[in-house]
C-alpha cells in the first residue's frame, strides 16, 4: 500500500493548498476546493497545512495526500512539522505522507530527527518526506530512512543558495546521489521550470503559490505591466 501511494506520484504534479491567516483565502473549505480544482487538473497529489485543512481535503479527493503543520518556537527556526506533537496530529487527520523540516538546524522540543523519526517508525506506518535545503541533509535523511526528499527548503535556510528561481541543481544532486525519490519544490512557477525539474532526475513536481495564491499570480502580472 505505501508503495503503491509513491508509485503513483512519479512523473506528475502535486498541488500544495495553502494559505495564511490573513490571506483571502485562508480557510478549509477554500483550501478543499483548490484540491478539487487540482484533482480536475489532473494532479496526482496534494500537500496541505494543518489538521483542520488535511481533513477537509480528504473528504473530497482521493488524491494521496501529504500532511504538514506549521508551528513556530522560540528558540528555533524550524517549523515545518516540528515535534512530535504536530506529526502526530497530522497523521491523526488522515495524512498518507508526513513532510516534516529535515534540515541540520536545532529543532523545538529537545529531540533530535533520528529520534523523531525511530518514535515514529515504532507506532505508526506512514510515509515520511524530508524537506530539505542542501545535498548533505538529503544523503542524512535517507541514511536516517525517510521515504522520500522534497527540495522544499532551498533558499529558505541561510546556508542554502538565496535566488528566486529553483534550485534545479539540487534536484540535478540529489537525484544522483540518493536512492530514494526526489521531489522537486519552491519557486516553481512556470510549466517549462516544472519541465527542468523533471528533466534533473526530480520524480514528481510539487507548485503551490503559481496555483493556489491568487493574489501572487495578479501581482506578477501588475508586475509585468507596469
Amino acid at each position: 500500500m505505501l508503495h503503491s501511494i509513491i508509485q503513483s506520484l512519479k512523473g506528475g504534479l502535486i498541488v500544495s493548498c495553502q494559505a495564511l491567516e490573513g490571506e483571502p483565502f485562508y480557510g478549509s473549505d477554500y483550501m478543499a476546493r483548490f484540491a478539487i480544482a487540482a484533482e480536475m487538473g489532473k494532479a496526482v497529489g496534494i500537500r496541505a497545512n494543518t489538521p483542520q485543512d488535511i481533513r477537509a481535503i480528504k473528504q473530497v479527493s482521493h488524491l494521496p495526500l501529504i500532511g504538514l503543520w506549521k508551528q513556530d518556537y522560540s528558540g528555533s527556526d524550524v517549523y515545518i512539522t516540528p515535534t512530535l506533537q504536530e506529526i502526530e496530529g497530522v497523521i491523526a487527520a488522515g495524512a498518507d505522507i508526513v513532510a516534516m523540516d529535515a534540515t541540520l538546524r536545532p529543532r523545538p522540543g529537545g529531540m533530535n530527527l533520528a529520534e523523531i523519526v525511530e518514535k515514529i517508525r515504532e507506532k505508526h506506518q506512514v510515509l515520511l518526506m524530508a524537506d530539505v535545503s542542501t545535498v548533505a541533509e538529503g544523503e542524512e535523511a535517507e541514511k536516517l530512512g525517510f521515504d522520500l526528499i522534497s527540495t522544499t527548503l532551498s533558499g529558505y535556510t541561510d546556508y542554502s543558495p538565496q535566488g528566486e528561481e529553483p534550485d534545479i541543481q539540487l534536484v540535478a544532486d540529489l537525484s544522483r546521489k540518493v536512492g530514494i525519490p526526489v521531489l522537486a519544490e519552491g519557486k516553481i512557477y512556470t510549466p517549462g521550470q516544472a519541465s527542468q525539474c523533471i528533466q534533473a532526475g526530480a520524480y514528481a513536481v510539487v507548485i503551490g503559490g503559481a496555483i493556489t495564491r491568487p493574489q501572487l499570480i495578479t501581482k506578477k502580472f501588475t508586475d509585468a505591466i507596469r
